[in-house]
């Protein structure tokens, strides 16, 4: 029987889910929308997989929510997305010095020197670098967000959009429109706009080195693509699994985490029909007054997080090393 590595990312706007064989291939890879219930959602996505006669001996779990999922799947290990991330994309593109992700919500950076992290930076406040924005732009000009990138390339002269601020760079849009300009040569500009914001922003300072990974749900948009090579000279990689790059770091941890012969924690693909319950409550024991979040299965607490002290930290015994940064 095959041994399978199953990877998590669970983020507000989606979840991801990756299994990979022990050659590190991809055998599917599931990108579903978070819609603000992660558990549900991960419950979703374990319905669907398909183990296709192997078994899955090692789980790893990142994103915003990697410990709720960590608790309901009963993960090997856990680690933040900046570490998922770069260990995809140093599996998938050997040599990487410079990866580029933009989601839905939030934007990264993160700089590599030999294999290593040595500098990231993210952005989670300014909606008008993210996909979300990107999103709501073609809802409004009624396009499918599927044919923004393509109807940008088709561009003979992009138009300047503010970029800095979401509301500015709508506002500056509708000017364009007014003015008579095409919609390619908008949405051509919108692209180098959203590349502009991101540079100044959440890449100011960096040292960027090929070669660079553009990764991340807004890679698919070519327009942003051929934004990023014309402002920074380079040419600019998508690897084949863009949209689940942290799920595929989270499988590779995972087969490293049990390569000693280490038993997997993976509660099984039943975990999906489980009924789990999710609670919090607000400790008093300091004038810090942490809020407690807890993941309960049937009369069993399996983890408990939000402490700053560690008073009401529970996990089950053996349970995933975790890290918060």
């Amino acid at each position: 029987m095959n041994s399978l590595y199953l990877g998590v990312d669970v983020g507000s706007v989606s979840t991801n889910l990756v299994l990979m064989d022990e050659n590190r291939e991809i055998r599917q890879g599931l990108y579903l929308r978070t819609q603000g219930r992660p558990l549900e959602t991960i419950q979703k996505g374990l319905s669907q997989l398909n183990l296709d006669g192997g078994k899955v001996d090692g789980v790893g779990t990142t994103g915003s929510a990697r410990n709720l999922a960590a608790a309901v799947l009963g993960a090997d290990v856990v680690k933040n997305e900046i570490t998922a991330h770069a260990v995809a994309s140093s599996s998938l593109v050997p040599g990487v010095q410079t990866i580029l992700e933009i989601g839905g919500q939030d934007s990264k950076i993160i700089i590599l020197r030999n294999g290593v992290v040595s500098d990231f930076a993210m952005n989670t406040v300014c909606a008008a670098g993210t996909g979300s924005f990107l999103d709501q732009q073609a809802g409004r000009l009624g396009i499918d967000i599927e044919d923004f990138g393509d109807i940008a390339l088709t561009s003979g002269m992009p138009v300047r959009i503010a970029g800095r601020c979401s509301v500015f760079a709508e506002s500056d849009m509708i000017h364009k429109q007014q003015l008579g300009h095409g919609m390619p040569d908008i949405l051509a500009g919108l692209c180098e706009a959203m590349v502009r914001n991101y540079l100044n922003n959440v890449g100011k300072g960096k040292d960027i080195q090929p070669p660079v990974v553009f990764q991340g749900g807004v890679a698919a948009n070519r327009g942003i693509r051929r934004a990023f090579e014309q402002a920074l000279g380079l040419e600019i990689i998508v690897p084949e699994h863009f949209n689940v790059m942290g799920a595929v770091g989270a499988a590779i941890l995972a087969q490293e985490a049990v390569a000693s012969g280490k038993q997997t924690r993976f509660r099984g693909l039943n975990t999906a029909s489980s009924q789990f319950v999710a609670s919090s409550f607000e400790c008093s024991g300091c004038p810090n007054l942490c809020e407690i979040v807890q993941i309960g299965l049937e009369e069993n607490v399996l983890a408990r997080w939000g402490d700053r002290c560690g008073k009401w930290a529970v996990q089950e015994v053996g349970s995933a090393k975790t890290e918060t940064a």
